[in-house]
């Protein structure tokens, strides 16, 4: 029979905390999500049981799924963005919603994938997959918001902690601007050794000087270092175009800078005008890439027409949202202790903190020992352990003396 230790149990159940907390965290799971319009980033579940394949796809918010679906089969959608709740509305022909009865017929901003069904990625596979034997991590694009795995991506993704977000092949393929991005601040992808590729082993292998010299030639372009270290410190200027402009405002009397006033700089055309290659795969991004999208009024435009416009705002990334719904609910969480502590009187406060802080001295040192050793804590060790407590208790209780004043 497997056994587990105490140890593990408790660095597992912290970690399960952590991540819901993170997840959860940033959604309210008492009031639907309606109200508040298109939410910028919420939890989101769809419901096989109410819209199974071949109906609407539709998604319910963190509190519909605890009050009106507790009992059904719901499918887990992480998070998604500028999302209305769907539960109850026409999309579902036999529920209505308790939290929040009156929802109008559609949400026609609402977005919908085939994860709202429970597919994910190209292979449109569920998750997890039972006929799938081969280990691999799921990844979302930050563009459609679907989920990918790894080995279905066009190239072997970084080491997790590399990188914080990807665009996968076909959105790469609809914002092909990011390509030109993607020379100067993408994450390199691993490099497959072919051999091994069917047998699931990934090598990480450096490209050389002269492979990526070589990558350009095939591209048809040529490789100018001392240019491209040059346009590289002017991309890492710390604002879009302010810095530029205040460089080149300088160099002018007043009178010839309010003329000046509205000269912009597109970083996005500074990049496309040097060598760069497009692939057939996804991109790996580091944490503040977005902060270096170009700004410019141009490429505002294009962003709005390509339905991204959320690249420029670093918000909008899952990490702050976690960041943001751990540190709330952090804050909100109130320990039940002192709770009941502020009910009582000061004998009972002093009494109920003293016995409170002798529990949770022995059991600390009682289950310490069977952590350290690497043994499995058995319900009986644990009733074993409270009948000694309560004799301890009775024990101390009888030698106490009492005085009348």
């Amino acid at each position: 029979e497997p056994v587990v230790s105490l140890a593990e149990v408790l660095a597992e159940n912290e970690e399960l905390e952590k991540e819901a907390r993170a997840v959860l965290g940033g959604s309210d799971h008492e009031r639907c999500s309606l109200p508040q319009g298109a939410v910028k980033r919420q939890a989101l579940y769809a419901c096989s049981t109410c819209t199974p394949p071949g109906a609407e796809p539709a998604g319910i918010c963190l509190a519909c799924s605890y009050e009106c679906h507790g009992t059904h089969r719901l499918f887990e959608l992480y998070t998604k963005r500028n999302f209305r709740c769907d539960c109850g509305n026409s999309k579902f022909k036999n529920l209505q919603c308790k939290l929040f009865p009156e929802k109008g017929k559609v949400n026609s901003g609402n977005k919908y994938n085939d994860n709202f069904y429970g597919l994910y990625c190209t292979c449109k596979r569920p998750y997890p997959d039972p006929e799938d034997e081969i280990p691999d991590e799921m990844i979302q694009c930050i563009v459609c918001e679907d989920w990918f795995h790894g080995r279905h991506l066009g190239a072997v993704p970084p080491e997790s902690g590399d990188f914080h977000e990807m665009v996968c092949q076909a959105c790469m393929k609809r914002c092909h601007f990011l390509w030109a991005y993607a020379s100067q601040l993408a994450v390199p992808p691993l490099t497959k050794a072919n051999s091994l590729e069917d047998e699931g082993i990934v090598l990480k292998v450096e490209e050389s000087e002269e492979q990526k010299k070589e990558i350009k030639k095939e591209s048809g372009v040529e490789h100018h270092d001392t240019k491209e270290e040059k346009q590289s410190e002017q991309f890492n200027e710390p604002s879009t175009s302010s810095g530029y402009c205040s460089k080149f405002l300088q160099k002018f009397p007043m009178e010839i800078a309010e003329t000046t006033s509205e000269f912009s700089f597109c970083k996005l055309k500074e990049l496309q005008s040097k060598p760069f290659v497009k692939k057939d795969t996804a991109t790996f991004w580091p944490s503040n890439w977005r902060s270096k999208l170009c700004t410019c009024e141009d490429c505002l435009k294009m962003y709005s027409e390509l339905e991204v416009l959320f690249l420029t705002d670093e918000c909008d990334t899952v990490l702050a949202y976690e960041n943001k719904g751990t540190s709330d609910q952090e804050t909100e969480r109130r320990d039940p202790l002192m709770d009941t502590l502020n009910s009582m009187n000061r004998v009972q406060q002093v009494e109920l903190i003293c016995e409170y802080n002798d529990l949770k001295t022995e059991l600390t040192d009682y289950l310490r020992r069977f952590a350290d050793e690497g043994t499995v804590v058995k319900r009986e060790d644990i009733q074993h352990f409270f009948e000694e407590f309560q004799s301890r208790k009775r024990r101390r209780t009888n030698r106490m003396q009492y005085y009348c004043s």
